[in-house]
């Protein structure tokens, strides 16, 4: 890349490569090299124009109006490629002293296309100590490519992903959210996510603890209510087992919540107790229960399996009975087809916790709950990126129109 810097053509209006044969000589380094190269050539002409602006055309001193005259050159660090390269840069000093800003280079000096690469690598999977590998440029002149500078920018980039995701307001209203746990280390990390009217996925926040416990989740709740998130709005959440989230979530919504017990966790549940055996033939049976559109059926069918399992296995009998009617509130609200398949389980929440541990699977220890939220955040608002509208979205108006009548009607019990 010094190539470049070192030629001094003059240019009118365009780049002028006076010697073919070093032009010829990048190209065989590949096209990228190539660009490289040209960048930085940019970049020294972009700066002769600064330096002009202040004193004058190089070589005729008597310029009238100059402010400023040339002062040689100094070593600096420019942003290119994913990483920083030293050039040097020419120094304009004032008629009346001190030296005079060069508004490109204040340009090219912006650290930020950096931290964004760096990040950006180190989530797909990089390592900190294979970062200088992965660099466009690849010369002598790239700095800033150490383990710890990589390692201290990274860190840096994932405290702005967790401020982002913990300060933004919730203006929208999510007619469904789902929460659950995922296992980092010895911390568990809670994350709440909500379905918005347009049947789009949102990271509406997560929180630490070190187990779902139920302060922790009201913990979530509140800082969700004190971002914005309507409380007074009736909204289906869809939870696993787990007693903490259904207690947290009715404590701190009432009769405006209505919870749909996750349907996958429950038949997972109900089949660890059975024998290899009998696996197989009680998992179909669930499955086609669950089909079933009519409530009533479902529920009757649920309750066959129940009391067949009652004599041989009363654990798994007593495990399918335990939330039974949760299970089926999608069922009961006569959610649409397409809609409650995505509805009836947490798989849209599990996905989104799948996609974290990809991206953070190459840390094998977190020191404490700050580091474990810090790559939560990062690997969330990752996955979030990539989200798609849940499928039957168009219906989601009508379930909407069932939880608002479900809650009236939950009132209208309490209040007789």
């Amino acid at each position: 890349m010094k190539v470049y810097q070192e030629n001094n053509g003059t240019v009118n209006g365009s780049i002028e490569i006076t010697n073919s044969e070093l032009l010829y000589a990048k190209a065989r380094d590949g096209l990228l090299e190539l660009s490289l190269s040209l960048g930085l050539e940019v970049m020294r002409l972009m700066l002769e124009e600064d330096v002009t602006q202040y004193a004058g055309p190089k070589g005729k001193h008597g310029t009238a109006g100059r402010t400023g005259y040339r002062h040689g050159t100094v070593k600096t660090t420019v942003v290119l490629g994913g990483e920083k390269v030293r050039v040097d840069r020419p120094r304009v000093r004032g008629l009346g002293g001190g030296e005079l800003p060069l508004e490109t280079l204040e340009l090219f000096q912006n650290e930020d296309p950096l931290n964004q690469a760096i990040l950006t690598k180190l989530l797909a999977g990089i390592s900190t100590r294979k970062y200088a590998h992965t660099t466009e440029g690849g010369t002598d002149d790239s700095v800033c490519a150490s383990k710890s500078e990589v390692s201290r920018r990274f860190i840096g980039g994932m405290d702005s992903k967790m401020q982002e995701l913990f300060t933004r307001k919730l203006c929208q209203d999510y007619p469904v959210m789902m929460i659950d746990g995922l296992e980092l280390g010895k911390m568990t990390i809670l994350a709440a996510m909500g379905i918005d009217s347009d049947g789009k996925k949102h990271v509406l926040g997560i929180a630490e603890g070190g187990s779902e416990n139920s302060i922790v989740v009201k913990g979530l709740l509140e800082d969700l209510i004190g971002r914005g998130l309507r409380s007074d709005c009736p909204r289906l959440y869809v939870l696993d087992g787990g007693k903490a989230l259904h207690k947290a979530v009715l404590d701190t919504f009432g009769k405006n919540a209505v919870i749909q017990r996750c349907q996958v966790h429950k038949k997972r549940n109900v089949l660890s107790y059975l024998p290899k055996s009998a696996q197989a033939n009680v998992s179909v049976a669930l499955t086609i229960a669950y089909r079933e559109f009519d409530y009533e059926t479902a529920k009757s069918k649920l309750l066959s399996i129940a009391s067949d399992l009652e004599y041989k296995y009363p654990k798994a009998a007593a495990s399918l009975m335990e939330g039974l009617e949760e299970t089926l509130t999608v069922h009961r609200l006569k959610v649409p087809g397409v809609l409650r398949e995505t509805l009836c389980s947490t798989n849209p929440m599990e996905s989104a916790n799948s996609v974290c541990r990809g991206i953070i699977r190459r840390v094998s220890n977190f020191r404490d709950g700050e580091m474990a939220l810090r790559y939560a955040a990062a690997g969330f608002m990752e996955a979030e990126s990539s989200f798609r509208r849940v499928k039957g979205y168009r219906q989601i108006p009508v379930l909407s129109a069932m939880l608002v009548a479900e809650c009236s009607d939950t009132l209208e019990v309490k209040t007789a």
